[in-house]
């Protein structure tokens, strides 16, 4: 028996970790199992940006991208770049369009910066500070990470609580960049507020989401078509980290996420 009911619902193996800022508060599953994290290695590729940014060697509002845009519209999927490899769509600012080929054109512009790949820029800024020590990671900053459970919660709890940028920086990272954007939240449809700070989705009052009803506004974190998640909720003082077996299917992930992350604050929420 899982300590969320929902986890039992999963028909493939599945490992969630659930964490204070103090405390480990439960382990599900084999949470040392590897998995593919797809987009849940944006959160990962956007800190070892602001590492970069944090140590000067570029900045937010640097030019980056198409015409207009900047480090910080990359970030925020707000630079006018289609999903994948294309022409650009429209001027930076105008909407949030989630985009695979920004983070690409964001990791070739932090490597030409720092002097050696994005890759080994992530590990030595990264991985090996926060000893991920499960994690792979050499391709696409979008999408190509793999790693355990309980290293995704490891990155959960730097961005709840930064020790690899400044306290400043890690609030510019969890606030919302260009507000009032509309967009499309992959898997969960057109949001007329589609809020997403740098590198982190944030929830705001978006619907439907993959999150929980009651976790604040102020949650954020990232989800990706392995079947995989990350979230923050400061308010609840809580990170969870869950990775699976399967992609993701809006008929399975989409229906009981929401209902796990439910129980998960339940049962942890001060």
């Amino acid at each position: 028996m899982s300590t969320y009911p929902t986890l039992d619902r999963f028909d493939f193996p599945v490992a969630l970790a659930v964490s204070s800022s103090s405390e480990v508060l439960s382990f599900d599953g084999d949470v040392e199992e590897v998995f593919a994290w797809k987009s849940v290695t944006k959160p990962l590729a956007a800190l070892a940006v602001l590492v970069a940014v944090d140590r000067g060697r570029l900045g937010l509002d640097d030019p980056a991208g198409p015409e207009g845009s900047t480090v910080r519209h990359l970030l925020a999927h707000a630079s006018g770049l289609p999903f994948e490899d294309g022409a650009v769509l429209q001027r930076p600012g105008l909407r949030r369009v989630y985009s695979n080929q920004g983070f690409d054109i964001l990791g070739d512009h932090v490597a030409a910066a720092v002097g050696v790949s994005f890759p080994e820029w992530t590990r030595t800024a990264v991985l090996e500070p926060l000893e991920l020590s499960s994690v792979s990671f050499d391709g696409s900053p979008a999408y190509a990470a793999s790693g355990s459970t309980h290293d995704v919660l490891a990155l959960g709890l730097e961005m709840l609580t930064p020790t690899l940028i400044s306290a400043d920086l890690g609030e510019t990272a969890c606030t919302v960049a260009f507000p009032g954007l509309s967009g499309v939240l992959p898997g969960f449809g057109r949001q007329e507020h589609n809020d997403w700070g740098l590198g982190y989705e944030i929830r705001d009052h978006k619907t439907p989401h993959w999150t929980g009803a009651s976790n604040s506004p102020a949650t954020f974190g990232h989800f990706g078509q392995s079947g995989s998640f990350v979230w923050v909720d400061p308010e609840a003082d809580l990170v969870a980290a869950f990775l699976g077996a399967r992609t993701f299917r809006s008929e399975v992930h989409g229906e009981l996420w929401p209902l796990l992350n439910e129980e998960i604050l339940t049962a942890h929420r001060r």
